[in-house]
């Protein structure tokens, strides 16, 4: 198991929720190991505000910020692969059908299926733990 932590963060603006003045807001999602964690922040220098929420599911929000900019990444597995294996792991952390998995198989093959590159990684992760070789990186839309 890996122990290493992978970050991935972005700065924007939005709207202070305490007085409505424009504040800069970070959000940060992380792979720890082998858990996915996020959070947001912000202190509004108009009213001093200050909000730092996290846990759950990542926010939509959140999670589109962070596939435009830095950027969609790509799961990528090398052959000779087992596709039975590839989509056992896939089932497990995707939670998903033996129909939805044959899709999501088929865009991992092709070099298709992406995220963020906390989720591309820990799935990598997930693959080299079942002895198949893969690696997420970072590609341009």
């Amino acid at each position: 198991m890996e122990k290493s932590i992978l970050v991935e963060s972005i700065r924007y603006s939005a709207v202070c929720q305490g007085c409505g003045a424009e504040a800069e807001w970070c959000g940060v999602q992380a792979l720890v190991g082998e858990a996915l964690r996020w959070d947001v922040e912000t202190t509004c220098p108009a009213c001093g505000f200050a909000l730092a929420v996290c846990g759950g599911d990542l926010p939509e929000e959140l999670r589109g910020r962070l596939l435009s900019e830095p950027g969609r990444a790509r799961l990528r597995v090398a052959p000779p692969t087992r596709n039975a294996a590839i989509m056992r792991v896939l089932r497990a952390e995707l939670g998903i059908g033996l129909d939805g998995v044959r899709a999501v198989l088929e865009q991992v093959l092709t070099g298709q299926y992406s995220g963020t590159l906390p989720e591309m990684e820990l799935l990598a992760r997930k693959l080299r733990a079942s002895g198949i070789e893969a690696a997420a990186s970072r590609t341009v839309d």
